[in-house]
């Protein structure tokens, strides 16, 4: 057993070095600890389990050893007493003999009789009480014996689901060999296709377009990949250019030499780690400085004073700024931002807010414009109902003066004419009902106002 778990302790070690020293996937590496830390967490409490059952064992097996040895001595005990009674009973009976052979030799037989009923007596009382003893010591013993035994079950289960962890790890260390085997076969397939120039540049603009979705923006909306621009020093074609509100917008360049990186990434040589890091934070500070020269902010009309160098992962920049900690001083005085993933997603998070906060305000500026444009065209409306009031107010005044004078001075004539001409008596005139109502009071119209129009 534990020989065991020195093999399965040093297969852990040696995996657990060959992953160190590699440097491949520090995700699997650590989900590989963490399942080695379960592992041994368990087989410590296994062990643990195992050594109190051992001892308790041990325990119950030296009780019994000496209930057996006092059952021996007890026993021994037995065997001397009934043999010194029947030597005893030789020498009485030899002595009896010795005295008178002849005169006592029926009270000798006698005395035999009864001598060897007593021994009988005796022996079958000792006999009881040993076989009483061999029960009680029995009784002490059986617990024991069948707790040994469910402790022999219960070590034998423990090594049986044992064997099975071992089992079960032995089956994940070689899957995990499996899984490191084809990881490095693929990062060797991946630093062969990114040593080439063309392959880069395109995984890092898928890169960069990944991150630019992620950030919740469209393409040809708020984004343009690629944009050629004639200028006077010939044709730029940046990797890509984010719209800002008001026409403003960021230029993104994801062209970053990464060749440097991979060759310390491949290394195991310390010394040559080094060196190609400190080249590849030169290779980094030499590209910002030509994007730099490129004047990109004079170039494109409304673009903002500087522009975004995207480094397609974290630890390239990381181990960049690690061997040229002035690289973010010296990019911001050139006006060159240097951003990562995790960087440029919070600075296109802030454009999309942003953008958000120009529609709000644009539609605040719509809602004011409308505002006034409805008001203009109520206060018209108003005017025009106060011309109409004032209309009906009139027509209601012609009326009724119109009223008066057919009751004063056309009526009267129409019923003496009524009374003159036969065929017209016991026909009577419709009597018109006189108006009361006028339109509600509005304000008068001034001439000033009557220049608006709808």
């Amino acid at each position: 057993m534990e020989y065991v778990l020195v093999g399965a302790a040093f297969l852990v070690g040696c995996l657990l070095g060959w992953i160190g020293a590699r440097g491949y996937s520090r995700t699997e590496g650590k989900n590989a600890e963490q399942i080695i830390s379960q592992v041994q967490d368990q087989n410590r409490l296994l062990q643990t389990e195992r050594d109190d059952l051992r001892q308790r064992l041990e325990n119950d097996r030296i009780d019994r050893a000496r209930l057996e040895t006092r059952l021996e001595e007890t026993q021994h005990r037995l065997t001397e007493q009934k043999a010194l009674i029947e030597e005893s009973a030789r020498k009485l009976t030899d002595t009896f003999k010795a005295l008178s052979l002849d005169a006592l030799s029926e009270n000798n037989r006698s005395f035999l009789v009864l001598a060897q009923k007593t021994l009988q007596i005796t022996a079958s009382e000792m006999t009881g009480d040993l076989e009483k003893r061999k029960q009680a010591i029995d009784a002490l013993i059986k617990p024991l014996d069948e707790t040994l035994k469910r402790y022999e079950v219960q070590i034998l289960e423990m090594e049986k689901s044992r064997s099975q962890a071992y089992g079960d790890i032995t089956r994940h260390m070689e899957e995990l060999v499996r899984t490191q085997e084809q990881l490095k076969d693929q990062t060797r397939s991946l630093q062969s296709a990114l040593r080439e120039p063309q392959v880069r540049g395109r995984w890092g603009e898928i890169t960069l377009k990944r991150v630019v979705e992620i950030s919740g923006m469209s393409s040809h909306c708020d984004f343009v990949e690629q944009p050629s621009t004639l200028t006077e020093t010939g044709l730029k074609r940046p990797d890509m250019i984010v719209k800002l509100p008001q026409g403003r917008q960021v230029i993104i360049d994801a062209k970053v030499p990464l060749r440097s990186y991979m060759d310390a990434f491949e290394s195991d040589d310390e010394e040559v780690r080094k060196a190609s890091f400190t080249r590849h934070a030169q290779a980094v500070r030499s590209h910002m400085i030509s994007l730099a020269s490129r004047d990109y902010w004079k170039q494109f009309d409304q673009s903002p004073d500087f522009v975004v160098l995207f480094l397609p992962g974290e630890s390239f920049f990381s181990a960049a700024l690690e061997h040229d900690q002035s690289l973010i001083e010296d990019g911001i005085a050139r006006r060159v931002i240097i951003s990562t993933p995790t960087t440029l997603i919070a600075l296109l998070r802030t454009i999309a807010a942003v953008w958000q906060q120009n529609l709000i305000s644009e539609n605040a500026r719509e809602v004011w414009e409308t505002g006034l444009e409805l008001y203009e065209r109520v206060s018209v409306m108003v005017r025009h109902l106060a011309k109409i009031g004032e209309g009906i107010l009139k027509t209601t005044q012609a009326y009724n003066a119109a009223l008066g004078s057919w009751e004063t001075r056309v009526q009267p004539s129409a019923h003496r004419l009524k009374g003159l001409v036969s065929p017209l008596q016991g026909k009577e005139l419709p009597i018109p009902v006189p108006v009361d109502l006028s339109p509600r009071g509005t304000p008068p119209v001034t001439d000033d106002q009557e220049e608006g129009t709808p």
